[in-house]
């Protein structure tokens, strides 16, 4: 009878978690467990890509602008500074709402970057999609458009790029006219796309006495939408409490019909009439802040009228993220 040869398991090559590649979730893990990579390390990396942030923009100057660009407003751009300025060949870097054929991002052929804000994205933290998005923007080609893609899971976040020191003023425009600058001369796509942007826009204008608030114009009646920074319950206790009192509209015909949830922060939306523009809502909105604010200052319970109001309010909030 044979001797038997004594059997010795082959090392296992030693991998760190960074240097863990993504392959198939059904593959064996790269890491040499023996497991298939959605049991081993892919389990963390789909968990790091789905995890929601509930306010991705938290941190950021003018978070509730960024709400209301990502999610309110068609058109509008604002002028974005990095930390320690904007590396060289880049003579400009602009958001926008909205690309031609929805493209995350261009760099132009000036080497100025444009970076789209309303894409769908591949994880929970749309800050982390558009940080990545942008770090390639600005290291791409000129005239070269940046496709989408999964942001590495441990990769920077917009908050991890962007001058916490700088202004965010977004200006809203009529049209998608500043996505080329001669847009006589666009290609077909582009003007196609143009074209069809332009038609579907909502004239939109932001009010100038008092933050993040945004009126509209459809066929049947105007409306503003208001995107706030309170915590949910504060607000909608202040509301309630304004609404009981009939001090909660912006003028004669006006009425507050309920509010929208997105990206962690609340958005208070107003009926006007067709014939309020947004100059006309300035002075009435300057004063309900002031109600609003003297409203969250309160801790007195609310009475029966203000709950059932407050009641009113909650059944009338729609999530838009």
């Amino acid at each position: 009878m044979a001797k038997k040869r004594p059997q010795t398991k082959a090392k296992r090559p030693q991998i760190t978690e960074g240097e863990v590649p993504v392959v198939g979730a059904r593959e064996p893990c790269p890491c040499g467990s023996g497991r298939r990579y959605k049991a081993c390390h892919g389990r963390a990396a789909a968990h790091a890509v789905t995890e929601l942030v509930h306010r991705p923009f938290e941190g950021l100057p003018g978070e509730c602008d960024w709400v209301a660009l990502r999610e309110l407003v068609p058109a509008a751009t604002v002028e974005l500074p990095l930390k320690g300025g904007l590396p060289e060949g880049v003579p400009s870097l602009t958001l926008a709402t909205v690309l031609p054929m929805a493209w995350p991002a261009l760099r132009r052929d000036d080497g100025s970057v444009l970076l789209g804000l309303q894409n769908d994205t591949a994880s929970g933290d749309i800050s982390r999609d558009l940080a990545d998005t942008l770090q390639r923007a600005l290291t791409a080609q000129p005239g070269t458009p940046i496709e989408g893609r999964r942001a590495p899971a441990d990769g920077p976040r917009l908050q991890d790029l962007l001058d916490p020191e700088g202004v965010f003023e977004p200006v809203v425009h009529s049209g998608f006219e500043f996505w080329v600058p001669d847009s006589e001369n666009a290609t077909p796509e582009v003007a196609a796309s143009l074209e069809r942007a332009n038609a579907a826009a909502i004239p939109t204008a932001k009010l100038t006495g008092v933050d993040a608030a945004y009126w509209c114009e459809t066929p049947d009646k105007n409306h503003l939408r208001w995107v706030m920074p309170y915590p949910e319950e504060q607000l909608l206790d202040a509301l309630a409490r304004l609404h009981a009192a009939g001090r909660a509209n912006l003028g004669e015909g006006t009425r507050l019909v309920g509010s929208f949830r997105a990206h962690g922060l609340t958005v208070p939306v107003w009926d006007l009439p067709s014939g309020v523009g947004a100059d006309d809502v300035e002075k009435p909105a300057a004063e309900f802040a002031e109600r609003l604010a003297t409203a969250l200052a309160s801790d007195v319970p609310l009475t029966a009228d203000e709950r059932r109001a407050r009641g009113g309010l909650t059944n009338r909030q729609v999530t838009l993220s």
